[in-house]
């Protein structure tokens, strides 16, 4: 595996004002044996416009969308990695982009770590034109789930991914998405992935994204929290795992109680 092919899987959907930062983060790479592609799930706006225009990416027209973010999320990285090739799967959503050398450092360290089937790397944080580097958190109440960098921190081998998609994808707990579901499979099953140290993917965040309506503490939040902690008993419940209620679940059933 001395270059492997690389495939980036972009989910798209209503993005068109990032798409080119997107796009260009991946042909500006100092990796270059990559291939692109680019699911979009039935956008509204200029997005495909803006796709065509760029020649060697694969792009997908998906013509059918649920209600369901998370799951519309689910079936696009899906349907990307049917038409993908690569030995190495790298998630991106649109409205982020990767830094110059990130496909490099990520390639080269599951080169010399054979061992190692998943990579997450940091975030960088970016709220209009402001940049926060993240870091590795350590975590103030203790629950089931570790603490996950966002999707499009998730690098992958192939036959891993593929693995772990046909474990993840139901349509079952429709605010839980697909980091979530992966960075959980990777704890309690694989055991085999690492959090390397280094903040390579630019995360955009707004007042405009699906997750902001989750703000921290509020009543949208301690339900998706609930949802949470349902996952993760099904999860241990079908992967024969041992499971008992800690504070957190049930600091969120109380909460639950008193917003419902």
């Amino acid at each position: 595996m001395n270059n492997p092919i690389v495939s980036v899987l972009i989910a798209n959907y209503n993005n068109q004002k990032f798409i080119r930062d997107c796009v260009e983060s991946i042909k500006n790479q100092t990796y270059k044996n990559i291939e692109i592609i680019f699911h979009d799930d039935f956008s509204s706006d200029n997005s495909i416009k803006i796709i065509s225009k760029y020649k060697k990416i694969k792009v997908i027209k998906n013509k059918i969308r649920t209600k369901y973010g998370a799951f519309n999320q689910m079936n696009a990285y899906q349907r990307a990695f049917q038409k993908s090739k690569g030995k190495i799967i790298f998630l991106l959503d649109s409205d982020d982009f990767f830094s110059k050398k990130k496909i490099k450092i990520i390639v080269n360290y599951l080169k010399r770590n054979q061992k190692i089937s998943s990579i997450f790397d940091l975030p960088i944080i970016k709220y209009k034109k402001n940049l926060k580097l993240m870091k590795n958190k350590k975590k103030i109440i203790h629950n089931f789930w570790p603490y996950i960098p966002p999707q499009s921190c998730i690098a992958m081998r192939r036959v891993d991914f593929k693995k772990i998609l046909s474990k993840i994808n139901f349509k079952l707990f429709p605010d839980i998405w697909m980091d979530f579901r992966i960075a959980l499979y990777l704890k309690y099953i694989e055991k085999n992935f690492v959090i390397i140290n280094k903040n390579l993917t630019y995360y955009r965040q707004s007042p405009d994204m699906i997750s902001a309506k989750f703000k921290f503490l509020s009543f949208s939040w301690w339900r998706r929290r609930m949802q949470a902690h349902n996952y993760v008993k099904f999860f241990f419940l079908k992967n024969q795992i041992k499971h008992t209620n800690n504070f957190d679940y049930f600091l969120t059933c109380f909460m639950n109680y008193f917003i419902r």
